[in-house]
């Protein structure tokens, strides 16, 4: 709205009703912004990538404990590193040219739940701690509960100080925040009212369905 009132302080008002109307149309304009964006075609993690000081050492570690099987390399890399593979996961090691520069990223510190971390979702956590513990290595455990559902961590450093988690994440369910109606790919399975719903929870949700499936199969 314009208001249009003579004199000095009219004139005063009068910008202040242009600069409120012109607040409220950005304010639109964001809205309008942020209801029309829509979530990018993604599909599920590739890899991880690790910069570190011995990509052999590395390799062994994530060879031997976790189980990654290392792949072939694109020809055209003009530096030293490695590829492994398992799970649907891939691990991109990358030598780095500095050993001095990295010190501030390895330097050794205590075992943090609550830092940056990677996450494998496992069926026997205490297989985990036995094999850590006979390999010699430090760990740090942790439970998460939620409604009676109770999820088991364990939490340990790979060879340059990244660190790796090991739980029974499936104990919990995914629940999305926001509602949203799937239809899933088999008609026998629970079928919801059609609903708007964003592409990832689209796929969040089909996927989980499948996993149900094969789960209750």
């Amino acid at each position: 709205m314009f208001l249009a009132i003579k004199g000095p302080q009219g004139s005063g008002i009068a910008v202040e009703g242009r600069s409120k109307a012109k607040c409220k149309s950005e304010k639109m304009s964001d809205s309008v912004e942020v209801n029309n964006s829509q979530a990018l075609p993604l599909l599920s993690l590739n890899h991880v990538s690790l910069l570190c000081r011995s990509v052999r050492d590395s390799m062994r570690f994530y060879e031997q404990v976790l189980g990654f099987v290392p792949i072939k390399r694109p020809s055209s890399f003009k530096f030293n590193g490695a590829w492994l593979y398992n799970y649907g996961i891939g691990i991109h090691l990358i030598q780095h040219p500095s050993i001095d520069d990295f010190d501030n990223i390895v330097e050794p510190r205590p075992i943090n739940p609550k830092d940056n971390h990677i996450s494998f979702q496992c069926t026997d956590v205490g297989l985990v701690l036995r094999r850590l513990e006979d390999m010699g290595m430090k760990y740090v455990t942790a439970v998460v509960e939620d409604e009676g559902n109770k999820v088991e961590q364990v939490f340990f450093h790979d060879p340059d100080g990244y660190m790796v988690e090991l739980c029974n994440c499936e104990n919990i369910p995914v629940v999305p925040l926001s509602s949203c109606s799937f239809k899933p790919r088999l008609s026998s399975f629970i079928k919801s009212a059609p609903a708007k719903c964003g592409f990832m929870e689209k796929a969040m949700m089909e996927r989980l369905s499948m996993e149900m499936l094969n789960i209750s199969f």
